[in-house]
């Protein structure tokens, strides 16, 4: 069994949050059920070893099949989600489903590209665009850590 790191952009829902914050997914949810993450905990930890000062939110990851806008945000938060993506809830559910065994490891790691204050609509999204992949790219030795707390046979 393999573990499976879902990573990417998304879009943050809670006030204060800016383009480049990390978000590590306690867990997953959209309207086909919800999916629980493996070792957040330490995955959050070694993401702010990765890039000391960066903020990293720990939650729930919300599932879309469309770009979030305006007073859906609002509906979106009061669920409890920190944030929302279209592709983590349904990546980390067939990873379970998939697997041998109902603990494969699973994970999701996604950085702020638009927040409350910082919309999609907005030309500024560019920037903070290429900020959010920045960071990305800067976070990979951190999936690496995450992947050896896990005893997991080589292949």
């Amino acid at each position: 069994t393999t573990a499976v790191l879902a990573t990417g952009f998304c879009a943050g829902l809670v006030p204060g949050m800016h383009p480049g914050d990390l978000v590590v997914a306690e867990r997953t949810e959209d309207a086909a059920g919800s999916t629980s993450c493996s070792a957040t905990a330490a995955l959050a930890a070694a993401l702010a070893r990765a890039i000391p000062g960066r903020t990293v939110h720990t939650g729930v990851l919300a599932g879309s099949d469309h770009v979030v806008r305006g007073p859906e945000r609002a509906t979106l938060r009061g669920t409890g989600a920190v944030a929302v993506d279209m592709e983590s809830a349904a990546t980390l559910r067939t990873a379970r489903a998939q697997s041998t065994t109902a603990t494969r490891p699973v994970a999701a790691v996604r950085v702020v590209v638009d927040a409350p204050e910082h919309e999609l609509v907005r030309i500024g999204t560019v920037s903070g665009g290429i900020s959010a992949f920045r960071v990305l790219r800067a976070v990979l030795p951190a999936f690496s850590e995450w992947h050896r707390t896990f005893l997991l046979p080589r292949r």
